[in-house]
């Protein structure tokens, strides 16, 4: 944890290029600094600062902070504007005679370029502004240098007409990207891909990320990466099975099949009598509760492993299954209030493809949906090494 003292050098310290000084509390104004010590253009390697409550010269300004005002700069990190996930961290209020300081505490990211509202910002000494191509190139090859998650490994023997290339275009790139950057010439396909990390320039492949969210086949090239839903008529799994269907291909359309599927054949609903004048209507499940929950085992799964994504609906309760147990810093004292990921690059495309509101909230939403709907707690088993895997009950009045 940051300390008085070392508040005190930085408030001193007008040279240094790790250090941003405001006044203001405007994501407009947050967003673009976090990004910028994120993407650490200089390559310092060391964590950058943004001090709330200083002038540029150095002066406090004699601000307070109150708790809302905290939380509200916390949400910097977790709304999904900052892409991907940044580091952060806010630092406990310092009080001085003349005002208040808040320290946020910025990592440089792994996985550059990281983007504020699709714009990719970068610092060099006093200097913060939107990268330029070469500079953006630049974060690009250093990325590759980093350790790298499984989704940003290259899909070696995969190419350019492996992808539906024009999902990406048409509907991806446009969420993803501003439209004063996209309007910029001398960008190519592949250098676009590789900005969003959906292509590796050193092998001149699609990345496995770029394979899941736009392959025309990505089985063929990570064979469990699909869903299989099996609905039993008991149970238990050796009751009879009354429908399966199994969802493969492009995750940008397969998303939207899952979407309209969870709402049309597994929700159900029926009116149930209040009184001899009224009814009232429930649902065996509420939609959003089982949409977060796919979509979190969509977004942490380890998809090194040939098995796919299970969805197993009995008569009485929906069993998700995924492979790949709790990862980095998630166990089971702190689930799920803590949040690491194990796909960086399918965490950003869901969110911005808007199957995810929030970081680190999906879960937490599920469960206070499934208890306003009347199934009570979904079971979440954490003792699988290898596997995730959430019993979600049937409403209890169904």
């Amino acid at each position: 944890m940051i300390t008085e003292e070392k508040v005190k050098e930085l408030l001193v310290d007008m040279e240094s290029d790790l250090i941003e000084r405001t006044i203001s509390v405007k994501e407009s104004k947050l967003g673009p600094a976090v990004c910028a010590l994120s993407n650490d253009f200089p390559n310092h390697r060391k964590t950058g600062y943004i001090l709330l409550g200083v002038h540029d010269d150095g002066r406090l300004a004699g601000m307070t902070w109150p708790d809302k005002e905290l939380q509200a700069i916390g949400n910097v990190k977790t709304n999904g504007n900052v892409l991907p996930q940044p580091s952060m961290v806010v630092s406990s209020v310092f009080q001085f005679p003349e005002g208040e300081v808040v320290v946020i505490q910025v990592t440089p990211s792994f996985y550059p370029p990281v983007r504020y509202d699709g714009r990719c910002w970068i610092r060099i000494g006093p200097r913060r502004d939107k990268a330029t191509i070469e500079e953006e190139k630049i974060l690009i090859e250093r990325r590759a240098s980093y350790a790298r998650t499984y989704d940003l490994v290259p899909a070696l023997g995969a190419r350019l007409d492996d992808l539906a290339l024009e999902y990406f275009k048409s509907t991806y790139l446009p969420a993803a990207i501003d439209k004063d950057t996209l309007k910029e010439n001398g960008r190519t396909l592949e250098q676009q891909l590789a900005s969003l990390r959906f292509f590796d320039n050193k092998e001149q492949c699609p990345t496995n990320a770029g394979i899941l969210i736009f392959g025309i086949n990505p089985e063929f090239y990570l064979p469990g990466a699909y869903i299989q839903y099996v609905k039993f008529n008991g149970e238990q799994m050796n009751s009879d099975v009354a429908y399966e269907k199994k969802f493969s291909g492009a995750l940008i359309t397969e998303l939207n099949s899952m979407d309209d599927f969870i709402k049309n054949i597994i929700i159900k609903e029926r009116p149930v009598k209040i009184d001899s004048l009224k009814e009232n209507s429930i649902r065996n499940y509420p939609f959003w509760a089982l949409r977060e929950l796919l979509m979190n085992a969509i977004m942490h799964r380890n998809y090194e492993s040939n098995s796919p994504i299970y969805i197993y609906e009995f008569s009485n309760r929906i069993e998700i299954i995924n492979p790949g147990g709790l990862f980095g810093d998630v166990n089971a004292q702190n689930f799920p209030n803590a949040s690491d990921y194990r796909n960086v690059v399918l965490a950003e495309a869901l969110k911005i493809l808007g199957y995810v509101n929030r970081f680190n909230y999906g879960v937490k939403r599920a469960i206070d949906d499934l208890s306003k709907n009347g199934n009570g707690q979904p079971d979440f088993d954490l003792s699988l090494s290898t596997k995730f895997k959430v019993s979600i009950p049937i409403n209890k009045n169904w």
